[in-house]
This record gives structure tokens, C-alpha cells and sequence, in this order.
């Protein structure tokens, strides 16, 4: 297919459950007002351990989308996962019926899946035995489970799949789908990702990774992305969803249109499982393909909203790596790290931040970098710190990247 054939794809709806806010709404003014969502982990005994801090989602009903029964044969993540797709579906005011259910699908990515229903089922198998564990153990814990779920309760009978590319998950689904809507195997896709990682066993293996921050007495200020005293990254939970929507399908319906998806940049740095390249060689790569792919110079860019884990091999690597494919436009733009609000959401992030860049672009509001009070010398962008910032935002980037070396762009601009 040539670039003249593919179709033009449009962001229709938004749906979002979060540290800083459990709609589209609250997510969106907890960035603007530079809300803090990490504090002491309550989800389980994190006595002994040597994090015990992170991003929960407060709050959350899941019986506000689902029915007691449902909610119970569901792990955190794929409730979380449901929940943010029905809230992007009602934000589009998109009906799925039998006219255009095969031409709707479902792209959700996750890093891990059911993580505690792992960890709780291996506890019973070990304690009670092999024949006490829960017929629904597995489709619980697998990680395609939220795209599978959203399908069934939604109705979505197209195309349907699971990225699972670590902290590039969400970025992949979205960009993933976007390919499909733009060549024609789709109308609308609902994707993005989730996570719920918040478990016993997942903060012992990253802290052994010596990964996370150990600011266990101050949280408000444990995730620092580009600041010289950030110490590691802080756990975070919940899911981010867009409708990717065929622009003439959605201009047949009189959808209102956030902004225009147009590129997606896809790498892996082939080095080293946890590292990233030195020099960010292979994020520059997906940031330039992102921007081939849209068909913009970097002079175009307006936004990134930054990986920016707040670890210290992520922040300069991501700084150089925008560095070296925007020259010293780099250094006119705006870059911000929403995850100094909401921690690191493994494969959720993706999706919570490519909401958090399309917002940017809709609203003329770029979210701030909360905690940046001594930057360090190798991070010296325009980073926002603190408050948030009005200024036209034409073109959003969201990077995502992830052990294993996968490097995703996404590109939004302005629907004209």
C-alpha cells in the first residue's frame, strides 16, 4: 500500500485510570495542577522491603463497569484495562453494534499481566495444595486477557492482540493499531495498556535490579526524572485508552477529534536487557522514523512527553537521544515527564502518556515535570519544571521504552 492509499486515523476517545485520577478528567487537571500520586505502598506488606513506595490508583470501583462476578474473575490489570476502554468508548460516544462489530478491534498491550493472581495461586498451590488453586488462574493471569475482556465486553469482534514489549507495551499497542486503522483492516480500534505490578514479588525483583527509588521517606519527591539526585524509577499502576478511528468513519458520525495520529517509530537497541544504548542510538532511530513516517521535520515538533523514568541510565540516554535527531530545535521545544506524577507504569505507561500528549495537543496545556530542582548537567532541555506551561502544541511525541531494548514513538499533531 502506498502512502497515498493509507487512510488518515483520528483520535475520537480518551479513557484513563490512574495514581493522580480514575477518569479522563482528574487525570488530566492532576498533571496540569502537578499532582503527586506516589505514596506508601498499602496493597501489601511492604515491611521488609527495600522499596516501599509507589503509584497506586486510589479509589477504583470496578463494579462501577463491571458486576461483582465479572470483577471477580478478573486480575487488577484487566479490570483496570476494561474499565479505561469503556470510559474511552462512552468519551467517543461510540456504539458498537452489529453493523460494525468486526470492524472494530482491540489492541491493549501490558508488561506483565496478572502478576498477583500468579503470586496468590502459587502461594495456595504451595500451602494447600495443587487442587485448591482456581479454575480461573489462568485466564486471570495471562497477559492477552485484558484485550480479550475488553473485546467481550464491548462487542469488538475485529482484529484483537496483546502487545507485551515490557515498558513499550502501550506505545506498541497504540502504534500497532494505528496501522491497522490506516491500511484498511480496521474502523476503530480501542488500545493502549495497563498494568497492575504493584505486588510483592515485582518490587523485590525490580529493587534487585537496583531499578527503583528508595526514597521511601519522602514519596512526593521519589520520582525526579532529569534531576542529578534521582535515585531510580517508582512503581506505578492503571491504563490509558485511545479510539483510533478511521477519519471519514469518524466524520460520517460527527465524532469530535482530539488530534490526529500520524506516525509510529519502532526500534530495538539489540544491546543489552535492561541498559539502553549508550548514546541513545536506538531511541533516536524510532524518534526519526516517527517523524518520517508523519512526514514532519523536527522543526515541527512542538511537545515530547518524555519516557523520563527518573533512573539515572534513562534520562541523559533519552536527553541525547532527542538531542540527535532535533539538533538545536531540541532546545526550543518543550519536553516533560508525566511519570514525576504517576511513577512508572511498565506496560501502562505508554498509554497513560500518549493520553497525557494527545490532551497536550487538544488543550494547548503541556503537563510540568514535577521534583526538578537541581537538574543534572547532561539533562539540559526545557524540562517544564514544576508548573505546568499554555503554549500551542502542534505536534505531541510520546516515547516509550523498555528492557529488551524496544523503543516506540508516537506522533499526534493537530486534526486539520
Amino acid at each position: 500500500m502506498t502512502n497515498s492509499d493509507r487512510k488518515r486515523v483520528v483520535v475520537t476517545g480518551l479513557g484513563a485510570i490512574t495514581p493522580i485520577g480514575n477518569t479522563l478528567t482528574a487525570y488530566w487537571d492532576g498533571l496540569l495542577s502537578g499532582q503527586n500520586g506516589i505514596g506508601p505502598i498499602t496493597l501489601f506488606d511492604a515491611s521488609r522491603h527495600e522499596c516501599r513506595i509507589a503509584g497506586e490508583v486510589k479509589g477504583f470501583d470496578p463494579h462501577a463497569y463491571m458486576d461483582r462476578k465479572e470483577a471477580k474473575r478478573m486480575d487488577r490489570f484487566a479490570q483496570f484495562g476494561v474499565s479505561a476502554s469503556k470510559q474511552a468508548i462512552a468519551d467517543a460516544q461510540f456504539v458498537i453494534n452489529d453493523l460494525n462489530a468486526e470492524q472494530v478491534g482491540v489492541l491493549i498491550g501490558t508488561g506483565i499481566g496478572g502478576l498477583k493472581v500468579l503470586e496468590d495461586q502459587q502461594e495456595i498451590n504451595l500451602t494447600k495444595g495443587p487442587d485448591r488453586c482456581s479454575p480461573f488462574m489462568i485466564p486471570m493471569m495471562i497477559a492477552n486477557m485484558a484485550a480479550g475482556l475488553t473485546a467481550i465486553h464491548t462487542g469488538a469482534k475485529g482484529p484483537n492482540s496483546c502487545s507485551v514489549t515490557a515498558c513499550a507495551a502501550g506505545s506498541n499497542a497504540i502504534g500497532d493499531a494505528f496501522r491497522l486503522v490506516q491500511n484498511g483492516y480496521a474502523q476503530a480500534m480501542i488500545c493502549g495498556g495497563t498494568e497492575a505490578a504493584v505486588t510483592s514479588l515485582s518490587v523485590a525483583g525490580f529493587a534487585a535490579c537496583k531499578a527503583m527509588s528508595t526514597r521511601n521517606d519522602d514519596p512526593a519527591h521519589a520520582s525526579r526524572p532529569f534531576d542529578k539526585s534521582r535515585d531510580g524509577f517508582v512503581l506505578g499502576e492503571g491504563s490509558g485508552i485511545l479510539i483510533l478511528e478511521e477519519l471519514e468513519h469518524a466524520l460520517a458520525r460527527g465524532a469530535r477529534i482530539y488530534a490526529e495520529i500520524v506516525g509510529y517509530g519502532a526500534t530495538c537497541d539489540a544491546y543489552h536487557i535492561t541498559s539502553p544504548v549508550p548514546g541513545g542510538e536506538g531511541a533516536a532511530r524510532a524518534i526519526s522514523l516517527a517523524l518520517k513516517d508523519a512526514n514532519l521535520t523536527p522543526d515541527q515538533v512542538s511537545y515530547i512527553n518524555a519516557h523520563g523514568t527518573s533512573t539515572p541510565a534513562n534520562d541523559s540516554t533519552e536527553t541525547a537521544a532527542m538531542k540527535k535527531v532535533l539538533g538545536d530545535h531540541a532546545y526550543k521545544i518543550t519536553v516533560s515527564s508525566t511519570k514525576s506524577m504517576t511513577g512508572h507504569l511498565l506496560g501502562g505507561s505508554g498509554g497513560i502518556e500518549a493520553v497525557a500528549a494527545v490532551m497536550a495537543v487538544a488543550n494547548d496545556r503541556v503537563p510540568p515535570t514535577i521534583n526538578l530542582d537541581n537538574p543534572d548537567p547532561d539533562c539540559d532541555l526545557d524540562y517544564v519544571p514544576h508548573h505546568s506551561r499554555e503554549q500551542i502544541v502542534n505536534v505531541a511525541l510520546s516515547n516509550s521504552f523498555g528492557f529488551g531494548g524496544h523503543n516506540v514513538t508516537l506522533a499526534f499533531k493537530k486534526y486539520r
